[in-house]
Formats: structure tokens, C-alpha cells, sequence
């Protein structure tokens, strides 16, 4: 080959001349070694007719491109080894033709006939490799033969090649455009592949070549729900941000009802005058906005499907995951994202930053959901000053009246910081802490006032900057604070600073009319010196003088607008000449000059301290637009909910395939269809618990294949959750274990002995588990607990209608048993089974019932004697008015009773009235908005209430222990009542009885708490004076216990009386001790880990004392 010694020759033209010649590289060592006689070395070897030898010149090749050298000059001595029958060497002739075919393009060109026969080679990789590197040489004139090489590699028997030509379509589209219509059927075609290999690379594809065809992926859509899980992590990322997309143009929206049962509830009720237009509203609104939302089954197939991958160790998949949730899923179950972000938390600052730019947005409108996390997004010292302003963003957004406290005491030590940026940012949030939060205000004004004494200058300024915002809100009550920064105006210089300070004296100088003009004269005489934006406000200063004191003024303003017409910036001029003419009454300046007062003393609105991340959620979380507040190149709109939902019957299609292949799929893929179907989520070790006595025998036997498969699946969930290194988990498997336990029990003192609908259903229930059983396993059913409490909320969900309230009513409690495990994610969303009624004599012994009540009988009279100061005087709240409820009213009061199937739940008696002519039909509870880990737990439908009757039921609700409100619907066959109970934090407990040596034990146990921990974190104390009414032992004991559901605890002393209880929900120890003084003095004690309610605890039990 003529052209590789011309090469050399041209190359090696400066080492003739006996000069030295250096390699591209420094750290080649050029100086001892020229490249020319190196790869001429290179060369000799590919020209070998050994194929060892090829095969080690390749090698070190190869080795040059991975360290980042130019090897661009051999490529006409591989690329002659392109032929080559060594497969290994054909492979790393591939591996360069790939990285340097689009700079060589010419002499790849030379070859193509060789690269077409490797199209046709018996090797899968050899197949792959000569497409791609047919795809990389970027010449128009080669269009066919790519689109041909493509088409046939679209069909070929590998999974690999096929995911080859999925690759090289968006290089071929890019090349030339024309060829769309083509490589959409090619698209189309590989779509329909059933192999996770091609799955993530084809909708690339997609992606790139035709976003806008949604219709190609209708008859895929359940197929790659259900492959999801097994394709590589970065086509999980592609496929979930696709189906985020279709599903916004395919689904109903799951929250659209809300608003429009608001916008009726609201019409409805300020309507209530005109009665005969009302009705002929109702008449003409839509069935659809009447009708509750049921979640489509695919859409529900979509959130029960990516759940599991809020596990995955790639952080892109945890955050599409997020994103995909936030965008698709119901307010409810939004919250399982939180803990799978802030475990990305521990990551590197790169993935911290982005994670925290999308918390930042979602924290705005899902506040709840990260305000369980909030000592995550607490600032440590070693983080970069942009996550530190990042961490700060979100404090802010999650800070409410309950822990604003906590929060402002975080930021006062961040003002420390030296990082002078990150204490600006601090400053700021202050000022949006005081601004949302009204009873703070006042707090935050005195702190950043005592800042303004800070020796450090930017403190000081930004400080003056955040004042100027908040006293603009009640300027009247702070004069003394303007007079102070009035003061400052000698000292800070800061432009910003000074101009805010100058603005301030200038808008409120009617409340320091003495300072106000001595601020000015000592700012005339240094008008000169001061940067633009000082001498702005001095002029503005000085117009709102003239109006308002012109006899001290008037000379100096003048003066004022003297020096500013001469200045050297036009904008200063220009100001000085419009104020002269607006305030000072010339024959010339007419009619404006009346109106001077009205222009410049005008009230003027505070402003409104808003989150840079408001209006973000625009752009599709995770994506590089929303990173950047901008549009990206190729960023795809995310699309709007449709008002009516699109036929569901286009998905439908593959179904009929489905069922044909599925045998021979699981032989080949191993692609497991029924992994996620509804009925594995159903078909728990713990179904038949509540039926069949010898399902515990069959549980713990060998014999049944699924119980094997579950326990292998419970180690593999220990293991996994110990690499985790959650220490809660240990308490929830032992919970976990122990609650089929109670079922079993609940089950055969409850459950009918066999109605036939049940024994049909747990024998097809136990036919799928052998089928499953039976088609071997991989590992995967550590995720059947998953399924089976995403199936759960998913029929919660869709059973808002009666007709499906009265399905769940019907069903066994085998089909609603609750799974044997919880994975991690599952924590916050799992809901046990509903309470079953004590049935009748005729189905258990009449001798059971009898045993059952005398229990029953001393659980509650010991209940309201021990816990309760009594149920007369049991407090009750309104939860519906009878004119809101037009007519229905509704009360409630907290039993403090143990509620039936759930202990960590607060039992919360309701009293329904029915004031209205017309009976009440189908009274339930619906469409709960819960707080990330809240449950509630509904009581049973009332299906009728008569004219002028009052029922009283009872539900539970888990508050989680906070005293944030559970809101939910009250709906009738007509209406629906948005309601909330919101509980007082000493409803939030259970009594302990203990005697006083525990009592003292636990006691020095929380004041003195160990290694790790500070003293006096969970200790609070109070004095108080004690009325004349409250001074005796009883009326004392009754005031506590009527504030708090606590138990009294046994105490030797006079003067001291001791109570004990434990929170519903996590079962944390609350201790109260209230110490008598001399006289009406007092002291109060409350030893909890749970501050917060340790500090409401106090304060309420203070306020029942003093009444």
C-alpha cells in the first residue's frame, strides 16, 4: 500500500535534518523515542502475517486510545486488518475503526465492502461492531447502505445486534432527516422486541427520531411497564421519563377532583339564596365531575411497577423514579419518594446538588412530605457553598409554626459561618422565615437587629437589606429600629446597604422627622463620593423632605439636585431634572406639580419574600431545563392532563399475544410476566391465615413451595436492609412477624367457617401460587410485600364508587390480607386490613361470645377510670357546622380507647346529626390527604340516617405523632364535605402503669441519656402559680389527665404528682412530674425524646391548670 511509506516519509521529514523530535504526549517520553520510528514499529507488526503479532499491536493501540493518545495515523495500517479472519483481532480493529471512522472518512469509505461482509459474519459482535462502525463514518453519500444494514439488523437472531440498530438510528436521523418515515417502521418494529437488552436503546431511539408518535407506544405501553425492572440503569431512566410523558396525555389526572368538588362545595354554598338556580346548576353539571376519580389500571400498573426502583444504587433511576411520581402519582402516595431522596443525600456533592434542586421545588407544594427528614437537610461544615444555599432553600420551604423554632435556632449558628456568601443566604432566609410565618416576625426583626452590631461589613448589609422587606410590612410599630439604622448610615458602606437604609429614612420620615434631615445634610456632603445607586435614593430622599419638611429641606435639596445635575451618569441627571420639575411649582411644570405628594409618599405594598424555586415545576423535574430555569436544547414540554381520558382499549392490543407466548418467554428471557400482576400481590404466605387452621402447618412446612420462596425472600430483605444500615428495621420485622400471628387469632374467632365464594377464591388463589412456584424463581419475590401493598392502595383508590365500597364490605378477609414483610419504601404506605365486626352467636359459639364480652366489658370499664378523666367530660369539636353541611352536622371527640386491628392508632369517636327533612344515604368517609406516614383507618359506611336521627361511629386515624390535621371527604349520595381533624397533642398518647422505682429509673434515663447525646434535650420545664380551684389533689389530677390520656403513677412524697404515657405511634416514653412549692407556686416537669411534643405537652398542661 503505496499511501503508508509517503506517510512516513512526510512524518519523519524534521528527524532527517538531525533535530530531535517530540511526541504529542509530555509524558511519552518524545524526547528519547519519536513517534515516527514508534509506530513505524507498530505498523511493521500489523503488516505481520502473524496473527500474534497483529493481536499485540492492537492491544497496545487500543491501550493508547483509552489513555487519551492520538492514534489517528495508523488508521491505514488496521484498517487493512479489517479482513482479518482472527476473530480476536477483527474485534480490536473494530474497537479503533469505531473511535476514528468520522475523522478518516475517506479511507473508511475504502473499506465498506468489508465492514457489509462483517454484517453478515456468524459472530453476534462482529455483526455489531462492523454496523457501528458502518454508523460512524458520517457521509451522506453511504444513506442507503446504512438504512439497509439497519433494517436487516433490526431482525437479526441477536438481542445485541438488534440493540446495535437502535443506536444507530439516532446517528442515521442526524445524518439525514429524510429517512424519518423508514426508520419509524424500523422503530416501530423494535418496539415490539421482547428483550430488556433492546428495550431502553429503541426508545432512545424513539426519543430522538419521534417524540410526538405516542400511538407507536399504545400496544407496548404494559409490556415495558412490566420489563422496566430488568433493563440496564440507563435505559431505565429513558423508558420512565417516555412514560411520564404518555402517561400525562393518556391518564385523568388523580387530584383534578379536588378542585372541582372545592369550586362546587363553594358554588353551592354562597348559592344557597337563589335555591331554583342552584338546581338547575346541579341538573347541568357534568356526570364526570360528579363522578368520583377511579384510577385507570394501566396508570396504577405504571406507579406499582417503577416503585421498586426507588431502591436502585444509580441515583439517575432513584431521581426519574421521583419525578415520575411527583408528575403522575396521587397526593397521597407521593410521599414514598421522600426517603429514597434523602438517602441520595449521602452521595457526592454533584448528585446532592441536583437531588436538591428538585426537593427544593417539590417542597413548595408537598411541604409534608420531606418535614419527617428535616435534620437531613441540616448544613454541615464540609459542604460546598452551593448546597449549603441549596439546604438553606428547603429549611425554609419546610419551615411552619411547629418547627420554626427549631429552624431559627439552626440558622443562628450558621450566621457564625465564614463563609460570608452562605451567611448572606442565611440572613435572607430569616427574612422569608419572618415573612410567611407571622408569630415569629417579631423575633426575627430583634435578631437581625442585634446583627447590625456584627463586626463583619456584608452581615451588617444584608441584614439592613432583609429589615428594609419586613419593616415595610408595620413600619408605625418600629420606629426605633429606623432611627437605630438611621445611625449606621456613617459607618456601613455597602451601596446596597446604605441605599435600602436612605429608602427607608425617605418612606417613613414621618416617623423620625428630627433624623430624617440631618441623614440628608450628611449625605449631601459626601453626594459625590457615593456609588449610583446611593445617589438615587439621596435624591428620592431629599423630593420626600421638600414635600413633607421644606422648611429644613428646602436649601439642601436644592443643593442636592445641583450637584446631581452635573454628575457623570445620565440616569442620575436625568432624575435630578424630572424631580426638580415634579416638585419644585414653576410656570412651566402645570399640572403634575399638584399631584407630587400622591406620586412619592403613595403607600407602597411590602414585598413578598418568594422562593427562587416557585414557579420551577413548569419544566419536568430531573431534566437539565429544569437544573438551569431555562428551555434546553431538546427539552420535550411536559404535556397537560386531558380533561377526558383517551380510549384505554389501544393498550389492549398485545394482550392476545401476551397470553400465547408467555410459556416459551419464560424459557428463553426469563422475563417473569406474572411478577407484578395483582393476584401474586394477593397470594401472600399470610392469605389463608384467616380461613384454613392448617395453613400454620403449612406455612412452616417444606412442602408448600411458596412459603420457601417467601422465607429465602425475608433473608435477602434482612440482608439487604443490614447493608443499609436502617436500625428501624429490626422493629418492623418483628412487627411484621408478629401481626399474621393476631390474624390467625382474629381469624378463627371471626372469620365464617367456609362460604363458598371464599373456598372458590383461595383455591384459585393457591393454583396461581403453585403455578408460580413452579416456574422457578430468581430471587425477585422480596418484592411480592411490595406488590401486595401497592395492590391495596391501588383498590383503595378505585373504590370511592359504591358499587366497589360494597365489593370491599363482601370480600373475605383472606383476600385483604396484608403482606408478611415490608421493604423500606413500603413503610410510609402500608395500610392494615380494615376492622372486622364481632359477628353474631349463630357463626361462633354462643360460650366464645360470652368470653369475648366479659373481656370486652373489663378493657372499657377499666379504660375511662384509669386513662380518662371520665367521658362526661370528654371534650367534643365541630368537624362539619350544620349550615356548611346544609343541614348535616357532625361532631367528634377522642374516645381514648384502644381502637380494634390497630394500636398505634388514636380511636376518634363521631356524632352525625341529621337535621335535615330528607334522609341521608351512603355517609362515608373518602379521598383521605394524609401527611407522608399518616393512616386512617374509616369506619364503616352509613347507608341510611333518617330525618332528625344521630348515629355514632368510630375510626382510626395514626397521627404519626404530630399534630398536623388528617383531612378527608365526608361524603353523602350527594355531597361531599371537605373536613379535618386535627388532634391536641395529648390525645396523641397511651397511659403507662408503672411504679415509682420505673418511673425514677426511665426518668434519670431521659435526663441523663448516654454517649452521643446532650443533657437536658429531652427535658422540659415550667414554672407555674396554681389558682385557688386547682390546689387540691383531685381537681389537680383530673386537670392533667383531662389535658393528656395519661395514666398516674404511685408517689410516696406529698407534694409531687407523677403521670406516665407513651406515644400511639412510635411508643416513645412521656413522663410528667408537677412538683407543689410553698404556697400557689408550682413546678412542672416533662421528660420525652419527642421535644416537640414535650414543649405542646407543657404549654397545655400549664393552660388546664391556670383555668
Amino acid at each position: 500500500m503505496a499511501a503508508s511509506p509517503a506517510y512516513g516519509e512526510d512524518k519523519g521529514g524534521s528527524s532527517s535534518l538531525g533535530e530531535p523530535e517530540y511526541g504529542h504526549d509530555p509524558a511519552s517520553g518524545g524526547i528519547f523515542s519519536s513517534d515516527y520510528k514508534r509506530h513505524d514499529d507498530l505498523k511493521e507488526m500489523l503488516d505481520s502475517n502473524k496473527d500474534s503479532l497483529k493481536l499485540e499491536a492492537m492491544k497496545r493501540i487500543v491501550a493508547m486510545i483509552a489513555r487519551g493518545k492520538n492514534a489517528s495515523d495508523l488508521f491505514p495500517a488496521v484498517v487493512k486488518n479489517v479482513a482479518c479472519k482472527n476473530i480476536e483481532v477483527k474485534k480490536l480493529v473494530y474497537v479503533y475503526l469505531v473511535r476514528y471512522a468520522e475523522e478518516q472518512q475517506d479511507l473508511a469509505l475504502l473499506s465498506i465492502s468489508t465492514f457489509q461482509r462483517g454484517l453478515k459474519d456468524p459472530n453476534q459482535l462482529i455483526r455489531a461492531s462492523a454496523l457501528r462502525v458502518l454508523s460512524s463514518i458520517r457521509v451522506p453519500i453511504i444513506v442507503p447502505i446504512m438504512m439497509l444494514a439497519i433494517k436487516e439488523a433490526a431482525s437479526d437472531m441477536s438481542p445485541y445486534v438488534r440493540k446495535t440498530a437502535a443506536h444507530a438510528i439516532p446517528k442515521l436521523y442526524s445524518l439525514d432527516s429524510d429517512q424519518k418515515d423508514q426508520l419509524i417502521e424500523v422503530i416501530e418494529k423494535l418496539l415490539a422486541d421482547k428483550t430488556t437488552l433492546v428495550a431502553g436503546s429503541v426508545v432512545m431511539a424513539f426519543e430522538e427520531v419521534c417524540p410526538e408518535r405516542i400511538d407507536l407506544i399504545h400496544k407496548n405501553y404494559r409490556k415495558l411497564c412490566n420489563l422496566l425492572i430488568d433493563v440496564e440503569e440507563w435505559g431505565q431512566v429513558v423508558i420512565i421519563n417516555m412514560l411520564t410523558r404518555y402517561a400525562r396525555t393518556q391518564f385523568l389526572s388523580p387530584n383534578q377532583n379536588e378542585s372541582l368538588l372545592e369550586e362546587s362545595t363553594e358554588k353551592a354554598f354562597y348559592g344557597s339564596e337563589e335555591e331554583d338556580a342552584k338546581d338547575a346548576k346541579a341538573e347541568a353539571a357534568p356526570l364526570a365531575k360528579r363522578k368520583p376519580y377511579v384510577m385507570d389500571p394501566d396508570h396504577r400498573l405504571l406507579l406499582r411497577n417503577t416503585k421498586p426502583l426507588l431502591q436502585s444504587r444509580n441515583a439517575a433511576v432513584v431521581m426519574a423514579v421521583a419525578q415520575l411520581y411527583f408528575h403522575l402519582a396521587p397526593k397521597a402516595e407521593v410521599g414514598v419518594i421522600a426517603k429514597a431522596l434523602v438517602r441520595l443525600l449521602r452521595s457526592h456533592s454533584e448528585v446532592q446538588y441536583v437531588v436538591l434542586q428538585n426537593v427544593a421545588t417539590m417542597s413548595i407544594k408537598r411541604r409534608g412530605m420531606f418535614e419527617p427528614y428535616l435534620k437531613s437537610f441540616y448544613i454541615r461544615s464540609t459542604d460546598p457553598t452551593q448546597i449549603k444555599i441549596l439546604k438553606l432553600e428547603v429549611l425554609t420551604n419546610l419551615a411552619n409554626e411547629t418547627n420554626i423554632s427549631t429552624i431559627l435556632r439552626e440558622f443562628q449558628t450558621y450566621i457564625r459561618s465564614m463563609d460570608k456568601d452562605f451567611v448572606a443566604a442565611t440572613i435572607q432566609a430569616i427574612g422569608r422565615c419572618a415573612t410567611n410565618i407571622g408569630k415569629v416576625r417579631d423575633t426575627c426583626l430583634n435578631g437581625l437587629v442585634q446583627l447590625l452590631s456584627n463586626r463583619d461589613e456584608l452581615v451588617v448589609a444584608e441584614s439592613v437589606v432583609v429589615i428594609k422587606k419586613l419593616l415595610q410590612m408595620q413600619p408605625a410599630q418600629h420606629s426605633e429600629i429606623i432611627k437605630h439604622m438611621a445611625k449606621l448610615t456613617d459607618n456601613i458602606q455597602v451601596p446596597m446597604a446604605r441605599a435600602s437604609i436612605l429608602w427607608l429614612i425617605g418612606e417613613y420620615c414621618e416617623h423620625v422627622p428630627k433624623i430624617a434631615p440631618d441623614v440628608l445634610r450628611k449625605m449631601a456632603k459626601s453626594f459625590t463620593n457615593e456609588e449610583d445607586i446611593v445617589k438615587l435614593q439621596v435624591i428620592n430622599l431629599a423630593a420626600k423632605l421638600y414635600l413633607t419638611n421644606s422648611k429644613q429641606s428646602k436649601l439642601l435639596t436644592q443643593y442636592v439636585l445641583n450637584l446631581a445635575k452635573y454628575d457623570q451618569n445620565y440616569d442620575i441627571r436625568d432624575r435630578a431634572r424630572f424631580i426638580r420639575q415634579l416638585i419644585v411649582p414653576t410656570e412651566k411644570s402645570g399640572a403634575l406639580n399638584k399631584y407630587a405628594k400622591k406620586l412619592f409618599l403613595a403607600q407602597k405594598p411590602a414585598p413578598i419574600l418568594e422562593s427562587s424555586f416557585k414557579d420551577r415545576d413548569h419544566f419536568q423535574l430531573g431534566s437539565l431545563s429544569h437544573l438551569l430555569n431555562a428551555k434546553a436544547v431538546g427539552y420535550q414540554e411536559l404535556p397537560d392532563w386531558p380533561d377526558e381520558a383517551p380510549d384505554p382499549s389501544v393498550r389492549n392490543v398485545e394482550v392476545p399475544e401476551w397470553t400465547k407466548c408467555t410459556s416459551r418467554e419464560k424459557r428463553k428471557e426469563k422475563v417473569e410476566k406474572p411478577f407484578y400482576s395483582d393476584s401474586e400481590g394477593e397470594s401472600g404466605p399470610t392469605e389463608s391465615a384467616d380461613s384454613e387452621p392448617e395453613s400454620v402447618s403449612e406455612e412452616s412446612g417444606s412442602s408448600s413451595s411458596s412459603s420457601s420462596s417467601s422465607s429465602s425472600s425475608e433473608e435477602e430483605e434482612e440482608e439487604e436492609d443490614e447493608e443499609e444500615g436502617s436500625g428501624e428495621q429490626s422493629e418492623d420485622k418483628e412487627e411484621e412477624e408478629e401481626r399474621p400471628k393476631r390474624k390467625e387469632k382474629e381469624g378463627s374467632r371471626k372469620a365464617a367457617p367456609g362460604s363458598p365464594s371464599e373456598e372458590e377464591e383461595e383455591d384459585g388463589v393457591k393454583k396461581t401460587k403453585k403455578k408460580k412456584a413452579s416456574q422457578g424463581r430468581k430471587g425477585r419475590t422480596e418484592t411480592s410485600s411490595e406488590e401486595a401493598s401497592a395492590s391495596e392502595s391501588s383498590s383503595s383508590d378505585s373504590e370511592s364508587g359504591s358499587e366497589a365500597e360494597a365489593k370491599r364490605r363482601k370480600a373475605p378477609p383472606s383476600s385483604r390480607a396484608g403482606p408478611k414483610e415490608i421493604s423500606l419504601l413500603d413503610l410510609d404506605d402500608f395500610t392494615p386490613p380494615p376492622p372486622q365486626p364481632i359477628p353474631s352467636s349463630s357463626i361462633v359459639s354462643t360460650s366464645l361470645v360470652t368470653d369475648l364480652e366479659g373481656l370486652t366489658l373489663t378493657d372499657t370499664s377499666l379504660a375511662p377510670a384509669l386513662l380518662s378523666p371520665g367521658l362526661g367530660a370528654m371534650r367534643t369539636y365541630e368537624l362539619l357546622h350544620r349550615m356548611a353541611g346544609e343541614g348535616l352536622s357532625v361532631e367528634y371527640c377522642f374516645s381514648r380507647r384502644p381502637f380494634p386491628g390497630d394500636p398505634h392508632m388514636v380511636a376518634v369517636q363521631i356524632h352525625i346529626s341529621n337535621n335535615t327533612d330528607a334522609e341521608v344515604k351512603n355517609l362515608r368517609v373518602s379521598e383521605p390527604k394524609l401527611l407522608s406516614g399518616m393512616r386512617i383507618q374509616e369506619f364503616p359506611e352509613i347507608e341510611h340516617l333518617a330525618p332528625g336521627d344521630t348515629a355514632s361511629v368510630v375510626m382510626g386515624i395514626d397521627f404519626c405523632d404530630s399534630t398536623q390535621a388528617a383531612n378527608f371527604q365526608l361524603c353523602t349520595h350527594t355531597r361531599h364535605f371537605y373536613v379535618s381533624i386535627q388532634p391536641p397533642v395529648g390525645e396523641l398518647m397511651a397511659p403507662v402503669f408503672m411504679s415509682e422505682n420505673e418511673f425514677k429509673k426511665e426518668q434519670e434515663h431521659l435526663a441523663w441519656p448516654g454517649e452521643g447525646k446532650l443533657t437536658g434535650m429531652s427535658e422540659i420545664t415550667e414554672k407555674l402559680t396554681l389558682p385557688e380551684k386547682c390546689r387540691s389533689d383531685h381537681a389537680i389530677v383530673q386537670q392533667v389527665t383531662l389535658a393528656a390520656n395519661v395514666g398516674r403513677v404511685p408517689c410516696g412524697a406529698a407534694n409531687e404528682y407523677r403521670f406516665a404515657a407513651k406515644t400511639m405511634t412510635s411508643g416513645s416514653l412521656v413522663l410528667i412530674t408537677l412538683e407543689r412549692r410553698e404556697g400557689a407556686a408550682a413546678q412542672l416537669t416533662v421528660n420525652s425524646e419527642k421535644m416537640v411534643i414535650g414543649t405542646m405537652l407543657v404549654k397545655d398542661i400549664v393552660q388546664a391548670l391556670a383555668q
